[in-house]
């Protein structure tokens, strides 16, 4: 009876370690120094609007790209860019979701775009050995609007951007980290 619940313990010790992933001190190290360089790019593949009865209305009504939800909109094949260089930040993402405040006459901001310095640009180290990046911007376009935008990298290359707006509602972006496109 003790050889078996032996036995038992070390098959579940094993499982439960096999299904963890683990990350390689290279792609830790390849992280480390794409952010000390500060000098990269992140093309986001998912949006994750807040998922509101008008974006479940526009969803149901066939309204978005082929494989998307009302919170989960495929951005593969879609413009969009965020990049740092130095401390210099710039963005293009395109927006879903409700704008709470009256946008610009003619529709011209109808997305997220922004560049320039941030102000109170804070880069950490994050749990995980991955890396938070948090800042606040103004909007590219308008000067009534502006973003608190926090970056999340993870050694796998993996990101999310959450950005809050002063006229939208919050959201967040799925994507890959690349190396700056001037740097390839």
């Amino acid at each position: 009876m003790k050889r078996f619940v032996f036995f038992i313990s070390i098959v579940f010790v094993l499982l439960s370690c096999a299904s963890s992933k683990n990350v390689t001190q290279a792609e830790i190290d390849n992280l480390k120094a794409l952010i000390e360089s500060k000098t990269f790019e992140i093309e986001s593949e998912w949006a994750e609007p807040q998922a509101t009865f008008a974006m479940t209305q526009i969803a149901n009504a066939g309204m978005l790209p082929s494989g998307s939800s009302a919170g989960n909109i495929n951005l593969i094949g879609n413009a969009n860019f965020f990049k740092m260089k130095n401390d210099t930040v710039a963005a293009y993402l395109p927006y879903f979701g409700e704008r709470q405040a009256g946008g610009s006459y003619g529709g011209t901001d109808i997305g997220i775009e922004f560049e320039g310095v941030p102000k109170d640009l804070v880069v950490s180290e994050d749990k995980e050995n991955s890396y938070k990046i948090s800042f606040k911007i103004k909007d590219k376009n308008t000067t009534t609007e502006s973003y608190n935008v926090i970056v999340r990298v993870y050694p796998s290359l993996s990101s999310t951007i959450y950005v809050n707006s002063t006229q939208k509602n919050s959201i967040r972006y799925r994507g890959k980290l690349l190396k700056n496109s001037e740097e390839k």
